[in-house]
């Protein structure tokens, strides 16, 4: 009986070692830092898009009056508006490809995406996944921004100006126009610009039709050739 009684005592040197394992390991044991708590009032939230407010509160219902839409969710919408810059000569001046993506950051406030060849073309020397230009898909809020600065600000400082073409739809309700000069944004230096190119900018809606899809874009405020454009509220 007295030698079980000694087994099951433990060795004071073994609870000496246990109690230093424990030490070690709470030494070891990261802190979790509490994140500090920002002083003062809370940040306000973004106000929402000028022309969201516009299109929800007048082309929304002009739009189901003028087509007889039974459903609200007939009623055509912008679903993404895509910008892409193409550079020919990429292959030879890289920096250019570089200048290009930084202005089209500056354009659209999102970083841009470089686009490359989907095959090799030997007539034009180019070779497959050579990057060729850069594209920016725009959704929701940067969307209607960016359609609200390029109606406002960029249309209007074309030169010899005098409306967009109301053809260039596809048949499904996207329109698609050519800019010859990335300069009509504001947000490009005149003194950084190395070299003017041009760009194309696509809208894409949910209409489905040309007229329909026309309809939205001239109640947006899209000023197309021989007509006075609607001005958003």
């Amino acid at each position: 009986m007295s030698d079980e009684k000694d087994a099951r005592k433990a060795p004071p040197e073994s609870r000496g070692k246990d109690k230093e394992k424990k030490d070690k390991k709470e030494k070891k044991a990261p802190k979790r830092d509490v994140a500090p708590q920002p002083e003062g009032p809370p940040p306000e939230p973004a106000p929402r898009p000028r022309m969201l407010e516009h299109y929800e509160q007048r082309v929304r219902p002009k739009l189901q009056q003028q087509f007889g839409f039974g459903n609200p969710h007939e009623i055509p919408r912008l679903t993404k508006i895509v910008v892409n810059v193409g550079m020919g000569d990429a292959i030879k001046n890289p920096k250019g490809l570089d200048a290009a993506v930084a202005e089209l950051a500056a354009i659209t406030g999102q970083h841009p995406v470089v686009t490359r060849a989907k095959k090799s073309i030997a007539n034009f020397n180019l070779r497959q996944g050579v990057p060729i230009g850069c594209a920016v898909t725009l959704r929701a809020v940067r969307m209607y921004e960016f359609l609200d600065r390029f109606i406002t600000i960029a249309v209007p400082r074309m030169r010899d100006f005098r409306g967009l073409p109301s053809k260039s739809f596809d048949g499904r309700g996207n329109y698609t126009v050519g800019i010859k000069e990335q300069m009509i944004f504001p947000e490009i230096d005149y003194d950084k610009v190395e070299r003017i190119h041009g760009m194309d900018i696509t809208i894409v809606t949910s209409a489905g039709r040309d007229d329909a899809a026309l309809a939205l874009l001239r109640e947006m405020g899209m000023p197309f050739r021989g007509e006075a454009p609607v001005a958003a509220a």
